[in-house]
Parts: C-alpha cells; structure tokens; sequence
C-alpha cells in the first residue's frame, strides 16, 4: 500500500536562546509572540516600536520561520541597515535570506527578478528626482506651443509633485487637481498630455522613476497569475514599519502580498502623520480594521524617549 505524504508548514515549537520576557516590556512582548494574521500595533513616539519588530523577527526565525519567508519593510535604508543589524547581533548569526529594505528597494528587487510578464527589462534604469525633474522639463518644452504664448506654467517642480502625487494615491490628474491643486484647475488637459508624453519617453529609454518602481510592482501583482502566487505563498510574514506614512499605492501591495499567509503586522502612530504632502494617509492605519475586520489591535505606551514632565505637557496639549 502506498503512503501518502501531506506537507506541513507549521513553524517548528524550538526552544528559544533570547530572554524575550526579561528584554522586552509586557506590551512589547505580546506583539512578538501573537501577531499572527492581521495586527495593527499602535505605538507612540520613544516606545520601542523598532525594537520590537526587530524581535518579531528574532522570534519568528527562532521558532523555525526561514528568513527568505519574512518581509520587513521599512521607511529609510539606514533604518533596514539598523533592523537587520540588530536582529543578526541578537541571533549570533546572519539572517542570509531576509527581505528587509525599504519599499522602493524591494520593488526594485522584485520587479528586476520577475518584472518580465508586464514587459519590464531586468536591466531597467532608474531616474532619481533630478532625473526624474530634468526629463519633465524636456517634455515641457515640448509641449510650450500648446500652451498659448503668454501662458504661465506652473514651475516643473511643481507639477512633478503633482504627477508624483496622482501615481501615489492612485487617483487621476484631474482627481488630483481638483481635491489639493484647484487652482490649476484650467491646466488639466495640459498636464494629462504631458504625463503621457512623459510615459512615453520613459518608456523608450526602459526607465523608471521612484513612483514607477510602486505602481509597477502593484501592476505585476495584479497582472501575473504566476508572480502574484510565488510571491504571496514565499512571504509567510510581512512586517511593515511607520504605517502612518504609507500612501494607497503602498497599502494596496502590502494587502496584496499577505493575502496568501494573511501575517501582516502593521506598526504606527495614530497621532503622526507628516507625509501628507506625499500621497501618505493616516486612514491606513485608522481603517485597518476595516480591510482587516478579523484584525488583532495592540499599543505600545510607555515611552522611553521623555521626562515625565515632558509626556505632561504632551498629554495637557
């Protein structure tokens, strides 16, 4: 008689080599040994937010998750730099295998490894935003007839932030205008032609801009069947830090990669948000659970950062 064989992915129950409960305050240590499935962590400023998701990951790879499982994702490149450092110092080991960057460099990754079903070379260039700034102000000269002589154009740094705006919030140039630039209202058609000029030229050079590297990557996890499947079951966990800064175009990869696994931990401050200007929303966090009804909500609130008579003022105001 044969046998049959049934693949078990539970982590492994191993002992633990990390004082988790000594180390770690009782808040901090919850969230590193329940947040599994969806978690939203509200966590003020000074109270341990990196550190505990630096011992999340200590703790999911202790307990047998393999690193290239986890996706951590972070806001600068110092901060993911400091994150893997630290989980490495804390395991005695390297954690070779990690995603762990920001989410412009794990787009990048992602999109030179498996960008080919939605046409996308693996030796793409990136336009930094002087690039991205120069190539605009090609286009526009281009366009300066259209315009109607004496017309007066807003500044390419301007209109950058705009487009930059609409590809991160996932609406369209004249959504964009209307709700945060009325007063461009009359350069609509203006500005449409120029982004897809701009496309266009982006296109033919096989280059890509910072928002590209996000809408591309969304696009791919929409458009590939085979891409979407390989990268939602690779990532059992993904852990994503100052989720008050995210932006739609962000939210909706982060739904999208869990949606497999459904281990999306989420770290942030409700009573933060400074990236407005940028596309980012702080209704990521207050409607997560929302998207997540199912979701585990938990706070850090002990602040290691301030006198008390600082948190008092603080708390007053």
């Amino acid at each position: 008689m044969s046998k049959k064989y049934v693949l078990n992915n539970e982590t492994a129950s191993l002992p633990l080599s990390i004082p988790y409960e000594k180390e770690l305050n009782a808040s901090q240590w919850e969230v590193v040994r329940s947040a599994d499935g969806p978690s939203l962590v509200l966590a003020g400023a000074g109270s341990g937010k990196t550190r505990t998701l630096v011992y999340r990951v200590a703790y999911l790879l202790e307990k047998g998750v393999r690193p290239e499982e986890i996706l951590l994702v972070t806001f600068t490149n110092k901060a993911a730099q400091e994150m893997r450092s630290r989980v490495e110092t804390l395991l005695q080991t390297q954690a070779k295998g990690l995603w762990c960057g920001t989410f412009h460099h794990i787009a990048n990754r992602t999109l030179r490894t498996w960008g080919k079903p939605i046409g996308l070379d693996p030796d793409f260039g990136i336009l930094d935003e002087e690039d991205s700034r120069d190539l605009l102000k090609a286009c526009l000269k281009s366009l300066e007839h259209e315009a109607g002589s004496g017309t007066r154009l807003p500044k390419p740094a301007v209109i950058q932030g705009l487009l930059s705006f609409s590809a991160n919030s996932r609406k369209t140039v004249a959504q964009t205008v209307a709700q945060h630039y009325p007063y461009l209202s009359q350069f609509i058609p203006f500005f449409e032609k120029l982004q897809k000029i701009y496309n266009e030229r982006k296109r033919k050079t096989r280059s890509l801009d910072y928002d590209d590297l996000l809408s591309w990557w969304l696009d791919l996890l929409k458009r590939s069947d085979a891409v979407r499947e390989n990268l939602t079951e690779r990532f059992r966990y993904c852990l994503v830090d100052e989720y008050q800064d995210t932006n739609n175009l962000q939210h909706e990869i982060m739904r999208t990669l869990s949606s497999r696994h459904r281990n999306l931990l989420v770290v942030g401050d409700d009573a933060q948000s400074i990236y407005s200007f940028r596309a980012a929303t702080i209704r990521n966090i207050l409607d997560f659970p929302k998207d997540f009804p199912d979701c585990r909500m938990m706070r850090l609130e002990t602040n290691y950062r301030s006198t008390g008579s600082i948190l008092a003022l603080a708390n007053h105001s």
